[in-house]
């Protein structure tokens, strides 16, 4: 069938601060085909990423709401998407699904549910973990289309429900903004570190998952045998303040330098030296992607996406989740080994050019849009 018009693409998703789901939406609106596709997004949160879909002139509304099956604001949601005549819904993450799904079903319009990492991972509550559950199955099974980010994912779907469609469809960085070939400012410089100092980043949100806490005491068991090195931590949460705690507790607050978000990850990036993601859990982490483009050294828990995107020894190196002795060892390890760094470096530059380029991943959902969008007309 021929499009005769744009397909006006609703992306919505929980909140508007910067995370892996957010990049996503992100890359996904400014590579989107234009002659094809309007995009418009709706977010249940204000934050940093609606300040840059406005200034990337993308229509970006906000609905206030901060729990799931927020029936308050569903027909809230229903006359916006009326009123903005949307054909597709493409919802990322479980929160926004449960406040979208109702609408989309009363008006008739095809929904795409990408999952960016289950809700219902290890560490709950077994209550809590059962009635996620519960949760995932109901909307997946409702959805016109899943996308898992990761094949992990989608095996961990199928284990759980039984019954699970999903296409894998991998996260894409943009080559041109993460190019280690380009010039930044000076990152160090600005925080007062020498040039010779090496730098390991955490830039990731200070949530659970991301394990902050087990960041600072991976880094200070680290000193005690390289203690020439400092640790930047870019990021906001509710751990943030614990894992500030944390770093004077254990005394090398003056070891640890804190940041709020800041938009020129790039530049962040170009300034560190060794990227450590000790996450609980991943989907298929932007953040791993992004510093491996720049050619950093990773080091990342060996957790479902995660793998996906790292092979130990090769482009990277994994260590089990919540092993303080691990990432001590890992981040000494890369801090003597230059050579080593360098090795890691090239290749995981060549397997994110190779692998995981924006454009083929916008293109491959952009399929998944026409083909719904075709058959809602048939």
């Amino acid at each position: 069938m021929e499009v005769t018009r744009k397909i006006r693409v609703l992306q919505a998703i929980r909140q508007g601060k910067i995370g892996g789901g957010e990049s996503h939406v992100l890359d996904l609106v400014r590579f989107m085909d234009r002659t094809r596709f309007e995009p418009v997004v709706l977010s249940f949160t204000d934050g940093p990423m609606v300040s840059l879909l406005q200034q990337m002139n993308v229509p970006v509304h906000v609905i206030a709401s901060e729990k799931a099956f927020d029936i308050g604001v569903w027909k809230k949601v229903r006359n916006f998407m009326k009123e903005q005549r949307i054909d597709i819904i493409h919802v990322h993450g479980t929160r926004a699904n449960t406040n979208v799904m109702w609408a989309a079903r009363r008006l008739r319009i095809p929904l795409i549910y990408t999952v960016h990492g289950w809700s219902f991972h290890d560490g709950l509550h077994p209550l809590m973990r059962k009635a996620r559950i519960l949760s995932e199955q109901f909307i997946t099974r409702r959805a016109q289309a899943n996308i898992c980010v990761s094949e992990s994912n989608r095996q961990t779907g199928l284990k759980t429900f039984g019954r699970f469609n999903a296409e894998v469809i991998r996260n894409g960085i943009n080559p041109e903004k993460f190019n280690p070939a380009a010039q930044f400012p000076d990152i160090k410089a600005a925080y007062g570190i020498s040039a010779g100092t090496l730098v390991v980043g955490y830039i990731a949100r200070m949530t659970l998952q991301k394990d902050p806490e087990g960041m600072i005491r991976g880094f200070h068991a680290a000193l005690k045998t390289y203690p020439q090195m400092m640790l930047l931590m870019v990021g906001e949460g509710e751990l943030k303040q614990a894992a500030i705690d944390t770093a004077a507790e254990l005394g090398i607050s003056d070891k640890v330098i804190f940041e709020n978000f800041r938009q020129d990850v790039p530049a962040v990036l170009q300034g560190i030296d060794i990227y450590c993601l000790p996450s609980l859990w991943e989907g298929f982490p932007i953040g791993v992607l992004e510093a491996m483009a720049m050619g950093k050294t990773v080091v990342a828990t060996d957790v479902d996406g995660t793998r996906e995107a790292v092979s130990h020894g090769e482009n990277g190196w994994l260590i089990p989740p919540k092993d303080t002795g691990a990432l001590a060892a890992a981040i000494v390890k890369m801090a003597e080994d230059k050579s080593l760094r360098e090795q890691l470096s090239k290749t995981a530059i060549n397997t994110v050019r190779e692998k995981y380029n924006v454009t083929g991943m916008t293109q491959r959902i952009e399929n998944v849009y026409t083909s719904l969008y075709s058959a809602k007309a048939q």
